[in-house]
């Protein structure tokens, strides 16, 4: 009878540590960024810019959008619609979440005139994936950190599809 006790305590005790406080709301997952990786590939010569340093292409109206091919990083600058705190510029390295900012509305002013990419194609520099679906929406997804960001006409923001982490485990 003993044993029997000791094992309804640890099992009970067990439910209780792992259960979020009363009333709670758990933090919701990032919203995810489409999967552009399925887009048709574009040749990356035809948007070639900057000396050969960037591959570039232009987004909504006002919006340039680049993949930096010297060091990887990739973004995006313009009026971005629903931008948090009025950002001009969203932006992400091959390691990390993007993340948006206040800049120079020409930060990727080198890259001159630019072309648009066809609906449903991206271009593609190393992991980062970024290309532009039948609405017009620029989507840039890093595939090794499974992190990028959405610009349309709707919103703007910077997501994750990376599993969410299960309640109560450590992911070390």
């Amino acid at each position: 009878m003993a044993l029997r006790f000791r094992v309804t305590v640890v099992v009970l005790g067990a439910g209780l540590a792992v259960a979020p406080p009363a009333g709670a709301d758990p933090e919701p997952p990032p919203p995810q960024i489409p999967d552009v990786t399925t887009y048709m590939p574009v040749n990356p010569a035809d948007y070639t810019v900057n000396g050969g340093k960037w591959y570039a292409f232009a987004g909504l109206p006002g919006v340039v959008c680049v993949l930096d091919t010297l060091n990887g990083d990739y973004g995006c600058s313009g009026p971005l619609p629903g931008a948090p705190n009025g950002a001009t510029l969203v932006s992400g390295t091959p390691v990390g979440p993007p993340t948006f900012a206040a800049a120079d509305p020409g930060v990727y002013a080198a890259a001159g005139e630019v072309r648009p990419l066809p609906p449903g194609t991206r271009l593609t520099y190393r992991q980062v994936f970024c290309g532009v679906d039948d609405a017009g929406v620029v989507a840039c997804l890093n595939a090794r950190e499974q992190t990028g960001f959405v610009i349309g006409p709707n919103g703007s923001y910077v997501g994750s599809n990376a599993p969410a982490p299960v309640v109560g485990t450590d992911p070390n």
